[in-house]
């Protein structure tokens, strides 16, 4: 896991760049938007207030899902699905903003976000550019992921998969290559913000206690698809028993007791907090809107400040990751552009509603 979590530290610090995104023409090349106002295309929900217990519900989590504890959440409104290609394009097309991915880095920055006594990068590893699903067509450890993930320059939210991509007829895809940054780029554009991981938790429980998944308890390969999740063995074989073998246009599935699309599956998504891997047993009792940690810290990764994703992606198996488990959590750094990581956004109830 150690090697696991040094190496995409590495290759997402190859994308990052200082600040955040700068105001500058950007051709769209590939998808229509709109000019009617911020986020015009996603239905907010109102997610009730309330408590619930927080945490893993059943001996699979990992152990920075323990312990579990009774947080308490006001109310909020919630995108109703993950925001996509053509929502993004709206923001850009408004504000000429140019995404992490999309600048380069000089090399004092990258070797300032690396461990001490790295070796210096390779000069390509200077370019813009992002972390792109790269499969093997054989069995591997499951322990490296320099085996199905490849730095490629070029890579964008308009190009997922590097320069010969695009993201034509993938409008209603959610946006992919996105960096914490990003996120909260579009989510002030819009006049709303990234959840924190109560909120998303409480949400992505739709209403229901003490279940394992967004619609319950029974076993994600039971029955009809629920989500856009790996089917076959990570990473080299896929088959597409869901529908999809990469990323799927949002509210393909049924929503959850909310009446929320993918809040399993499809692809991960930011929220607000810092990872901090013994964070829940600091929690106070029925804390009230707890928004993370002060600070940040990964003991496998002890060097990096990251940020909590949540909710899994369609690379995500019961032999690999299983993140769609609604107390499933990961951490990634704020610069980091993955080909499975997106966001959606909330809203106070106490600001009202556009």
């Amino acid at each position: 896991m150690t090697r696991h979590l040094i190496y995409l530290s590495m290759m997402t610090a190859a994308i990052a760049a200082c600040g955040s995104g700068s105001k500058a023409p950007v051709q769209q090349d590939s998808v229509a938007t709109v000019a009617s106002g911020p986020d015009t295309l996603n239905h907010m929900v109102l997610i009730p207030g309330g408590s619930f217990s927080m945490g893993a519900d059943d001996s699979t989590g990992m152990p920075d899902e323990y312990p579990k504890h009774t947080v308490k959440v006001d109310s909020f409104w919630m995108d109703e699905h993950e925001v996509t290609n053509q929502e993004f394009a709206a923001f850009v097309t408004a504000t000429g903003y140019l995404t992490t991915a999309e600048k380069p880095i000089s090399k004092e920055e990258l070797m300032a976000s690396l461990p001490p006594g790295s070796p210096e990068p390779d000069s390509s590893m200077l370019a813009a550019g992002a972390l792109v699903f790269t499969p093997p067509d054989h069995r591997v450890p499951l322990n490296d992921v320099s085996q199905w993930w490849s730095f490629v320059a070029g890579a964008s939210w308009q190009h997922p998969e590097g320069p010969g991509s695009d993201i034509k007829g993938r409008e209603e895809h959610p946006v992919t290559q996105i960096s914490w940054t990003d996120a909260q780029a579009y989510a002030k554009w819009a006049g709303k913000r990234l959840p924190t991981e109560a909120e998303w938790e409480y949400a992505a429980r739709g209403g229901l206690s003490n279940q394992v998944y967004p619609w319950g308890d029974e076993a994600l390969t039971a029955g009809k698809p629920k989500a856009n999740t790996w089917n076959g063995h990570f990473p080299y074989d896929k088959t597409t028993t869901d529908g999809f073998s990469g990323t799927a246009p949002v509210k393909s599935y049924k929503p959850n007791g909310y009446q929320l699309y993918d809040m399993a599956g499809n692809v991960w998504e930011w929220v607000a907090d810092l990872y901090d891997a013994s964070y829940y047993a600091q929690v106070e009792k029925d804390a009230a809107n707890p928004a993370g940690p002060a600070k940040g810290y990964d003991p496998e990764d002890p060097g990096q400040q990251k940020h909590v994703i949540r909710g899994g992606s369609y690379m995500c198996s019961d032999e690999y990751c299983r993140g769609y488990r609604v107390s499933a959590r990961m951490k990634t750094t704020p610069e980091s552009g993955l080909a499975n990581l997106g966001f959606r956004c909330v809203k106070s109830v106490s600001n009202g509603r556009q």
